[in-house]
């Protein structure tokens, strides 16, 4: 039999059933043996449920004992994790278990991602479920696939067989931190025509590079500049004072990530390139000034070419005008949380390929402000001769709720616990509970979890000593409510 790696460390029961959630692969994509571990889990222990086409699975729990006829509570989180490895590390995780361990404070998974984002809530809802003295009013236990990749599971489940109104989702990373509101979100593309010809003259390649980049969400609002946006300024610049075509053109790398540099390759009609790299000097130290950016890097290289196969000068224009054009960064603060970004937009990805497109990450915590900015790119994409627009993957916003009783509870009874408040924000970020609240009308919900460090990645750790303080709290709320 496999020796428990995790057999000593409390609470007892949660960390066996995480231990054996890490023993089955389950990245994104890749949920079917986890979600059957589940339903096996069901049956063992006579529990209701319901598996989905997609993997997703719901229990349903009676309350316990003078619990009976509370109201219903939903337990929240997503069975998928992000698959990520060291180089030199020999797992196939699309087939493979994790190799965990702990070191007395943190658990950890030897040259992978440890999946606690979101196994540990997985654990945590199976533990109550097969606990019978634990205190609970009804539970409806949601948990969900391939979030990580899209909230596919959350978009797709049906949840019209649910009474509960009232959830607490577990899939947040900071122990005493409640989180009450996110943001929705989609991705929007804009596409131009991209007509070429055969132009003659000197060739340069423009670079811009050294920016720091980040998370569109969470970093959006950090003075950081926009590889994208700064080659669109650039090459505003460069057409002021002389003609050019272009003959490549990219950035970015995902919708979602703050491009850290940009490429462009250029043919020079009619005056010599060398004024180019004073543009590039001037505009390079500006972005310094403006921005957080002190490794920025602007420059040109001359290309040993004498022309290509180009933009023509009316796309070449086009592609420019829409880049300064474009709208990026912050669009609104809310009013009602100090601090908080209410909507934005990334200019994350710029490609020249048989058209030339832009892609965007849009988020608002505010649904109508986001159809509204989405409804501006088209807006935009229609002033360009044959310029197109499209948008996917649009999940709501998690709105704030004013009147929280849910949220009222667990702050009272978290400074009762533990002599301190908790922080209440709201996070420019996509949380599953904008989906499930937009199929639940009338849902209260706050997200809570306990500490993790570096998720995603292969040093990810999940505080051994904070889950167990997470799970008492957890208890606690399922006895009040």
């Amino acid at each position: 039999m496999r020796a428990m790696k995790l057999a000593n460390l409390q609470p007892e029961r949660v960390f066996a059933y995480f231990e054996k959630l890490c023993s089955i692969p389950h990245g994104s994509g890749n949920t079917k043996a986890i979600s059957d571990y589940l339903v096996s889990f069901a049956k063992e222990q006579g529990i209701s449920y319901i598996q989905d086409d997609l993997n997703n699975v719901i229990f349903f729990q009676e309350g316990t004992c003078g619990m009976e006829d509370h109201a219903p509570v939903v337990l929240q989180g997503h069975m998928d994790m992000v698959c990520e490895k060291d180089e030199d590390c020999l797992i196939d995780m699309d087939k493979e278990g994790l190799d965990i361990t702990h070191d007395g404070e943190y658990i950890y998974a030897k040259g992978t991602t440890l999946g606690g984002d979101n196994g540990i809530a997985v654990a945590y809802a199976m533990a109550i479920l097969a606990d019978k003295t634990i205190p609970h009013p009804p539970l409806e236990v949601i948990v969900t696939v391939d979030e990580e990749t899209g909230m596919y599971g959350a978009a797709g489940i049906d949840l019209s067989m649910l009474k509960g109104r009232t959830l607490i989702n577990l899939d947040s990373e900071d122990e005493g931190i409640f989180t009450v509101s996110c943001a929705g979100g989609a991705r929007a593309t804009i596409s131009l025509p991209a007509k070429r010809r055969a132009v003659y003259g000197p060739c340069v390649k423009l670079t811009v590079e050294g920016l720091q980049g980040g998370h569109s969400g969470v970093e959006i609002h950090k003075k950081r500049a926009n590889a994208n946006k700064v080659m669109g300024q650039l090459l505003s610049r460069i057409q002021g004072v002389m003609p050019i075509c272009i003959t490549s053109l990219q950035g970015g790398a995902k919708d979602n990530a703050i491009p850290r540099s940009s490429q462009a390759n250029l043919v020079v009609l009619g005056m010599y390139p060398e004024k180019i790299n004073e543009i590039c000097a001037a505009l390079e130290e500006e972005i310094r000034t403006q921005f957080d950016e002190p490794e920025v890097k602007i420059y040109g290289d001359s290309v040993d070419a004498l022309g290509g196969n180009a933009l023509t000068s009316e796309c070449t224009a086009d592609v420019i005008g829409l880049l300064n054009a474009a709208p990026n960064g912050v669009q609104s603060w809310s009013e009602d949380i100090e601090g908080l970004v209410q909507t934005s937009l990334n200019l994350g990805v710029m490609k020249l390929e048989d058209t030339f497109h832009i892609t965007f990450a849009v988020r608002s915590s505010v649904n109508q402000e986001k159809m509204e900015l989405l409804q501006q790119l088209e807006k935009l994409a229609g002033f360009y001769q044959g310029g197109s627009y499209s948008d996917t993957g649009s999940y709501p916003a998690w709105e704030y709720r004013k009147d929280s009783p849910l949220r009222d509870t667990m702050v009272s009874l978290y400074q009762r616990m533990f002599d301190k408040a908790p922080e209440v924000v709201a996070i420019h970020a996509g949380l599953e509970c904008g989906l499930l609240s937009e199929k639940l009308p009338g849902l209260d919900c706050v997200s809570i979890g306990p500490d993790m460090c570096d998720i995603h990645t292969s040093r990810e750790k999940l505080n051994i000593a904070s889950t167990r303080r997470t799970w008492e709290f957890l208890l606690a709320i399922l006895k009040a409510l």
